[in-house]
């Protein structure tokens, strides 16, 4: 009953699917190997790139005694028995997966061990370990990325699984369709290709046969992960860049994930980070786009999120809101406030009402004194609508 996945985990470093800029002869793991060596090291990129199986890899080539925690799962006593099992033998290596969720107690208690070489540390994360893994482990380690896979290495390792699967009869079409569904994703094409197989009648599969059991991609796209940011970011740099196909792909890839409440968040942000002043009509607008797009869900969400996209996307754009706001926060984080003046304070009687004045304006000071002067806001011409606003923003100065 094993899964087919753990039936093909390596046991040499030559039969790991891609990452040969880790195991191609004379690299970095291909060396250390070849020297007999490991240091402390984590492992970090995306789901089913083959991060447990090259842990696997290397206490299986060098035969080296080694235990498998999962930091969300074992507790702090799990880790004191391999600490003892180290003490006894000398050394072990442990392989720790979801390091990026190891708990302070379990942090200061490995750390010694680590820092004393009785423990060897092979850390396995989807996180990014320069935000997400604390200092004090990451320094003691060495950082290796683990690439996603392409369609190649996934098509080259589900024509290697075949002789695992009696009498499997699968087109190429099927092979190629599985291995883009899969995302670079390689347990999962293996998962899907076992399913498949089971499925059929007669073993003989066709691209058909595959789109019967799944034909939704394996997108990279977990939110405890960068892979998620990274297409969120993606979508809002694409339509601050004014690319409205690169930004259509990526709010697909979201609207396929089935996540409309990041895309109404971060489309809500674009509108004012990168839209603002050179075309404020387009809140209300995106409001009403979200409204619909709740009101009919999804599939038919797609209609007013591609039409509000498009828009954004070759809209004219302006950040000058929020870059002023940001240099007034600025000033006062840095302690520049000084005195609110007296006459614009509560009730006074020296405080002069601009509606009372001609063009609903009267020269007086609002800024304490130790910011008099002081300019945050600079308009941008990118749009009539901010040409205006400079209009009467110089005007005023001017005064």
């Amino acid at each position: 009953m094993r899964p087919l996945a753990d039936i093909l985990r390596p046991n040499k470093l030559e039969d790991v699917v891609g990452q040969k800029h880790l195991i191609a002869r004379g690299q970095i793991l291909f060396n250390l190997i070849k020297h007999g060596k490991i240091f402390s090291m984590i492992l970090y990129g995306p789901c089913g790139t083959g991060k447990t199986t090259l842990a696997y890899t290397i206490v299986n080539e060098l035969d080296l005694k080694y235990e498998f925690l999962n930091a969300v799962i074992n507790s702090k006593k799990d880790l004191d028995e391999v600490i003892d099992k180290a003490r006894v033998s000398g050394g072990i290596v442990l392989i720790m997966d979801e390091i990026h969720r190891l708990n302070k107690d379990k942090q200061d208690l490995l750390l010694p061990y680590l820092e004393n070489g009785l423990i060897t540390l092979i850390g396995l994360t989807t996180a990014n370990p320069y935000h997400s893994i604390n200092p004090a482990i990451r320094s003691r380690c060495q950082l290796f990325e683990v690439k996603m896979l392409s369609e190649d290495d996934i098509k080259e390792a589900l024509n290697k699984a075949g002789k695992y699967l009696d009498k499997i009869d699968i087109s190429d079409d099927a092979i190629s369709y599985i291995a883009r569904l899969s995302g670079g994703d390689l347990r999962y094409a293996y998962n899907l290709l076992e399913v498949v197989y089971y499925a059929s009648d007669d073993f003989k599969i066709d691209l058909d046969d595959v789109k019967k059991i799944n034909n939704k991609p394996s997108l990279y796209i977990d939110k405890n992960d960068d892979g998620y940011y990274d297409v969120i970011s993606a979508l809002q740099k694409s339509i601050r860049g004014s690319d409205v196909n690169a930004a259509l792909h990526y709010l697909a890839r979201l609207i396929v994930a089935e996540d409309l409440d990041i895309i109404f968040r971060r489309l809500s942000v674009i509108a004012y980070e990168d839209i603002g002043l050179a075309n404020p009509a387009i809140g209300p607008r995106l409001e009403a786009a979200i409204k619909a797009a709740e009101r009919v869900g999804l599939p038919e969400a797609r209609i007013p999120l591609g039409e509000i996209v498009i828009d954004m996307t070759l809209s004219p754009k302006s950040n000058s809101a929020h870059v002023a706001l940001d240099n007034a926060i600025s000033d006062v984080r840095m302690g520049h406030v000084g005195k609110v003046p007296d006459h614009i304070k509560t009730n006074s009687k020296d405080y002069k009402y601009p509606h009372n004045y001609k063009g609903s304006y009267v020269k007086q000071q609002y800024l304490p004194d130790e910011l008099v002067g002081r300019k945050y806001y600079i308009p941008k011409t990118t749009s009539k609508y901010e040409v205006n606003l400079k209009n009467i923003y110089d005007k005023i100065n001017n005064m």
